[in-house]
This record gives C-alpha cells, structure tokens and sequence, in this order.
C-alpha cells in the first residue's frame, strides 16, 4: 500500500492480515513485521495502534471471540422455530471458518491470551465457552417443547458439538482440495443432534 495513502479501519486490515499469516505460515511465525508485510503497510503502522506484538495479538483474539459469542447468541429465541438441526448449523456456522479457524490456531498455540480474552469479555461466555452455554440452553428449551428428546443431556450434546467444530477447525486442510469444513460440520452435527430429535417424534 502506498505510503501517505489513509486505511480504513487499520484494527481490522492487520487483523485480517493475521489470519492470512497464521493461515499460510501457522502461528509460530508469526512477528510484526510478518503481519506488516502481509497487509502491505509500514512496520511503524501496527505500533502506532498497539504497544507491541503481544498487545495487538490480545487485542485480535478479543475481537475474534466477540465474533464467535455474537454468532452463538442467534440461537436465543429460536426454541421452537424451523429445523433444530438448521439452527444450530447456522449459529456454529455464523462466523466463517476461515475466521475462526485462524483464531483458534493462535489460541492453542499462545494459550495465554485466552486469559485476556476472559478479563474482557467474561470467562464461560466467549468464544467457544460461548457457544457451548448457548447450545445447551437453546436444546434445554427445544427439549421442554418436546422437539428433542426428554432423555437427552443438553450440556452433554454441547460439548460434543463444540467437540466437533473445535477439530474439525484445527484439522481442515483449508487447500483448493480439501473437502468442505461447513459441509463436514453440518453432516457431524446433523448426525449428533438427530437421534436426539428423532426419538422425540416417536
């Protein structure tokens, strides 16, 4: 990017400009200057925004696990309304995975920034924490209508469904080749989650 030329929303471009780092080269190579490089703006730039890599890496995994607590939290309400299964697709699935998938690479590796995560948005209430306790309550209240089964553990089915996205996250190939990652995370959770409400029509 040309010097002198303004970037809109600078927090968001280095932000996207990770992802891509961590998406090539995976966390572990990750330095100011990668990320810089990787959105076409001066070294200087970052640090005019944050105080130093760690800073800005804090800052990114807040804003990403504020994404996926606002994708989580669709499902509030949605008791009683179309496919069980459709709903929770589309809540896991409302932050992309390209998103989240970066996101949680840099978390497993530099587990100390979930702490900070936690002091800013709540500990059990973001990112996958958030998804989890939005799940159970959503099947707790589709259970109570009878549209899953009264024998069905909600907290138990939404570990397991955050089981499955947090692998199928951090196993996909995200190549030209590789299958899917929406597609194998809708057939896994179609899988789980339909037992339960097809016990409940019986």
């Amino acid at each position: 990017m040309p010097r002198g030329v303004a970037i809109p929303e600078v927090r968001q471009h280095l932000f996207s400009a990770v992802e891509r780092v961590i998406g090539r080269d995976g966390p572990g190579r990750l330095s100011g200057r990668a990320v810089t490089v990787e959105a076409g703006v001066a070294t200087g730039l970052l640090y005019a925004h944050f105080s130093d890599l760690d800073d800005f890496l804090a800052a990114y995994a807040v804003d990403r696990a504020f994404l996926v607590s606002s994708g989580a939290s669709a499902l509030s309400g949605r008791a009683g309304e179309g496919s069980v299964t459709r709903n929770l697709c589309d809540a896991v699935l409302a932050t992309p995975l390209e998103t989240v998938r970066p996101w949680a690479r840099l978390l497993v590796a530099r587990p100390d920034l979930a702490g900070g995560v936690h002091a800013v948005l709540g500990a059990g209430t973001a990112g996958f924490d958030a998804i989890e306790a939005a799940v159970a309550a959503y099947l707790a209240d589709e259970r109570g209508l009878g549209r899953v089964a009264a024998t069905a553990d909600p907290a138990a089915l939404a570990l397991a469904l955050v089981g499955l996205l947090h692998h199928v996250v951090l196993s996909a190939d995200a190549g030209p080749d590789a299958p899917d990652a929406s597609d194998r995370l809708r057939g896994a959770v179609t899988a789980l989650v339909d037992g339960s409400t097809a016990t409940a029509r019986h």
